[in-house]
Parts: structure tokens; C-alpha cells; sequence
């Protein structure tokens, strides 16, 4: 097998790439490099330059690769902006999935994985998300990964394609330091910029209905949602005509003050948090029910939070090493 995984420079992007060369699958790189970085490829591992909207860069690229499989991370992914800006989340998550899955089927590809979100979810009115939980996505960015599962789903019933959609629950952690998320949308490095900046973490909203106020996540270490990707993809591989629509996460809620409070254990940092508004689109508590992979794939998550901050950490401190205390 030989798989095509696009966004593989991003950030989990390169974990799953990690951990498909650890377990003897061979890959190729697919990203347009707008938010990825060419040094997280491995060596021995070929990066194609492209967009998913470039539906003959993506001919190409299977042809020339004799691709069997596709794990498809490529997204714009961040809720806030999602709202001011639909269209442009609309184009490169649903349209750029649509012309991915042409260019999939015209080459006969037998294996699709599609990075999916628990805001498909919303705000569910549960203590554990499971699958079958009503998807009434509070944002245009939940909508686009809805709407990319339905076409995933379509496709495959259609064509034979074997498929998978993962439902990502809240990604955090590295394998390596220098595998380590660099952007700051997610929570960790957002209170790692602020903490070594020496300003206040910012918490966006307190008046949620939780036990805190704060809102509450299920944190899944990437280390775990990498290997997740492995499994999936032998088992999209072993037998024809999957459909799975899978969790990905741990099953326990952390929310936004508790964390804050494991990153200041694991950093030395402490400078209290000051409250801001809440943000558009962010439901008060979201927390998985991976029982199902669990029970289907023989899969679960072995990481904790305390794992996912130290790893966290020790990337960001190599790109910042004034941020270390001793």
C-alpha cells in the first residue's frame, strides 16, 4: 500500500505520516504549504506541492505514486474564523474534498480516510458524544466537515470506495519537539504564548453551564490520533466496502480552568487568566464515547493531559528558549 496523505506537513498531518512509516506503510506528502512546513516531511518521503482544489496536480500525484489509499487532514480548521468567513471554508474544505474524491475514484483508489471533527457535533445535550448523537454543528467550520462526511459517505456508496471519517475530538501533544504545534488557535500554545509573553492566559467565556463555567473538552494526545489513523487505514485495507464514522478521543472532559491549571504544574508559569466573551461557535461541553473503535478495532488512547502538556512544552520551548525556568 502506498498512501497519499494531504496536509501530511501540517501538524497532525506529520504525526500520521510518523506513524505510518513506523508501522511499515509507505506515504506520500500532498500539502499546499500554507500552513504546513516542508521540514516536518521525513527523509525517503516525496512532498507534492499542491492544492487540493488543483484536481490535475491530484491526478498526477496518485498516477505517479501508484497510490492505493488516501488519508485526506487538509482543512482550514478554526472555528472563529470559519464564521467571518464561510465562503472561503466552504471552497477548501467541501469543494477541495469534492475535487479530491474525483480525482480518487477516476484513479481507482480502493481506501479514503477523511479527517472529520467533533463539531459536526455542536452542542449535544449529553454527558458522552457517541456516534449516533444528532450532528447539529454550530458553525460554518462544523458544517463543511458535516457536509465533507456525507459526501465521503456518498462516494463510497456509490463507487465501492472503502471509508472511514474520524471524528477528531480536542488534538494536542507531540511525539517530538520538533513535531510540536506551532500555530497558537489551539488552547496549549495560545496559554503557552501568553504565559511567556508574561501576560494573562485569556479564557473565553465563564458563564457556561458546566461545573466551572469554563468549557469542558476531551483532549486526545496526537501521538494516540496518529496511531488511530494506522488501524483505520489496515482496516480500510483488509476488507472492501467500509463505512465507519469514529471517534477519536478519551472519554473524559477537562475544561478550560483545569487545564490551565495542569500547564501551570507542568511549566512553572503561574499568572491568573483574565475572562473575555465567549466566542462564536463554541458549544459548553463536548466529550467522546470511543467505545466504538474501541470495540470494533481493538484501538484506544494510552496518553494523558499531564503527557500531552510536557511534550506540548518541550516543543515549544525549542522554538522558545527564553520561555524554559530551571
Amino acid at each position: 500500500m502506498t498512501w497519499l496523505i494531504t496536509g501530511g506537513a501540517g501538524y497532525i498531518g506529520a504525526h500520521v505520516v510518523r506513524a505510518m512509516a513506523e508501522a511499515g506503510e509507505r506515504t506520500v506528502v500532498y500539502d499546499d504549504l500554507s500552513t504546513g512546513l516542508a521540514e516536518r516531511v521525513p527523509d525517503g518521503v516525496p512532498l507534492v506541492a499542491g492544492s487540493t482544489l488543483d484536481g490535475d496536480r491530484l491526478a498526477r500525484a496518485l498516477a505517479e505514486h501508484s497510490v492505493t489509499g488516501v488519508v485526506h487532514l487538509a482543512a482550514k480548521k478554526q472555528v472563529g474564523e470559519s464564521v467571518d468567513h464561510p465562503l472561503e471554508y466552504y471552497r477548501e474544505n467541501v469543494e477541495g474534498l469534492r475535487v479530491l474524491l474525483e480525482a480518487v475514484t477516476a484513479a481507482e483508489v480502493p481506501s479514503f480516510v477523511f479527517s472529520s471533527s467533533a463539531a459536526v457535533y455542536g452542542m449535544p445535550d449529553v454527558d458522552l458524544v457517541r456516534e449516533e448523537t444528532p450532528c447539529v454543528p454550530l458553525s460554518p467550520y462544523g458544517e463543511t466537515k458535516l457536509a465533507g462526511e456525507w459526501l465521503v459517505r456518498a462516494t463510497g456508496r456509490a463507487t465501492g470506495l472503502s471509508t472511514a471519517s474520524l471524528r477528531y475530538f480536542n488534538v494536542a501533544g507531540a511525539a517530538a519537539p520538533e513535531l510540536a504545534d506551532v500555530g497558537v488557535s489551539n488552547l496549549i500554545p495560545m496559554v503557552f504564548e501568553k504565559l511567556t509573553e508574561n501576560l494573562a492566559p485569556r479564557i473565553f467565556g465563564d458563564d457556561y453551564p458546566t461545573p466551572d463555567g469554563t468549557c469542558v473538552r476531551d483532549y486526545i494526545h496526537v501521538v494516540d490520533l496518529a496511531e488511530a489513523h494506522v488501524t483505520v487505514a489496515r482496516a480500510l485495507q483488509s476488507s472492501a466496502g467500509h463505512d465507519l464514522t469514529l471517534n477519536i478521543g478519551r472519554g473524559e472532559g477537562v475544561s478550560v480552568r483545569e487545564m490551565i491549571d495542569h500547564i501551570y504544574a507542568v511549566t512553572g508559569y503561574h499568572r491568573p487568566p483574565t475572562v473575555t466573551p465567549r466566542r462564536p461557535g463554541d458549544p459548553a461541553r463536548v466529550v467522546a464515547s470511543a467505545d466504538r473503535i474501541a470495540v470494533e478495532l481493538g484501538w484506544e488512547a494510552k496518553h494523558d493531559v499531564e503527557d500531552m502538556i510536557t511534550s506540548a512544552w518541550a516543543g515549544w520551548v525549542r522554538t522558545h528558549p527564553e520561555a524554559a525556568r530551571t
